[in-house]
């Protein structure tokens, strides 16, 4: 390996990648990165005009139309998700990567919480991944392999702040499923990981001025965390680099279990 290697390694071109829930936040970060390093990017979201404010804004920073797909998503329905698939295929002919990102959070304590609600947030989490990695694994099987990155979170591995916890019931049961997908599909070729994200500054609306303040001391690291930094992340596990790695989780905190 020759250090003029390095850059070829994080080249994606000629790769096909579906990220959901890319209309903004980590997915929009993750889809930019990906689409950057070469590859082409289906984007999936339940809301289809965002979606095409985003293609527009990748166009506008130099990702040629034809390296884009804007596919209005609802990956808690498996018609939305065989759909988003097929239409890669037709597009593209392959699938090599699957980011599964789109996520839904509900707080309320535990008696607040109906089973509605409960069911809500586990299908979109929980049952939406398994979907995705339902129809698109034997595409990925049927060619040279690939990579299903998954997005977790922090609270899978604290326990979350106090009425999350259909939130992150959902994120643990994730976290699970990547290592058993990870032993299952081994033999296709497909790694299958997880990036765990700690407090992410996407939604400047999120946390007030006082809330932001108190997360903000509880990270070694003394900030939040940027979109962007997940993204390269998962930029990492979908390239050649990460070819030995599966089963596990990357957590990008800014320390926060170290405390």
């Amino acid at each position: 390996m020759m250090a003029q290697d390095i850059p070829k390694l994080l080249d994606l071109s000629g790769q096909v990648a579906i990220v959901t829930g890319a209309g903004r936040g980590i997915g929009l970060a993750i889809a930019q990165v990906l689409a950057a390093a070469g590859a082409r990017v289906a984007l999936a979201s339940r809301t289809g005009e965002q979606l095409q404010q985003v293609a527009t804004q990748m166009q506008a920073d130099g990702i040629a139309e034809e390296a884009i797909l804007v596919v209005p998503t609802d990956v808690a329905q498996q018609s939305h998700v065989e759909n988003l698939t097929q239409a890669v295929i037709d597009a593209w002919g392959r699938i090599d990567i699957l980011v599964n990102n789109a996520g839904l959070i509900e707080f309320g304590s535990l008696d607040q919480i109906d089973p509605e609600g409960w069911q809500r947030v586990i299908d979109a989490n929980l049952t939406g991944p398994y979907l995705c990695c339902r129809e698109v694994a034997p595409h990925m099987s049927k060619g040279a392999g690939g990579r299903i990155i998954n997005i977790t979170s922090v609270s899978a591995q604290t326990g979350g702040v106090s009425g999350g916890v259909s939130y992150t019931s959902s994120k643990g049961g994730l976290a699970a499923m990547t290592k058993t997908l990870a032993r299952d599909l081994a033999s296709a070729g497909v790694t299958v990981n997880s990036i765990s994200p700690g407090q992410i500054d996407a939604d400047p609306n999120l946390l007030t001025a006082e809330q932001r303040e108190h997360v903000t001391g509880l990270i070694p690291l003394g900030r939040l965390g940027e979109p962007e930094e997940i993204a390269y992340a998962a930029l990492f596990l979908a390239s050649p680099m990460a070819a030995y790695i599966t089963g596990t989780t990357i957590d990008v905190n800014g320390g926060i279990l170290k405390r």
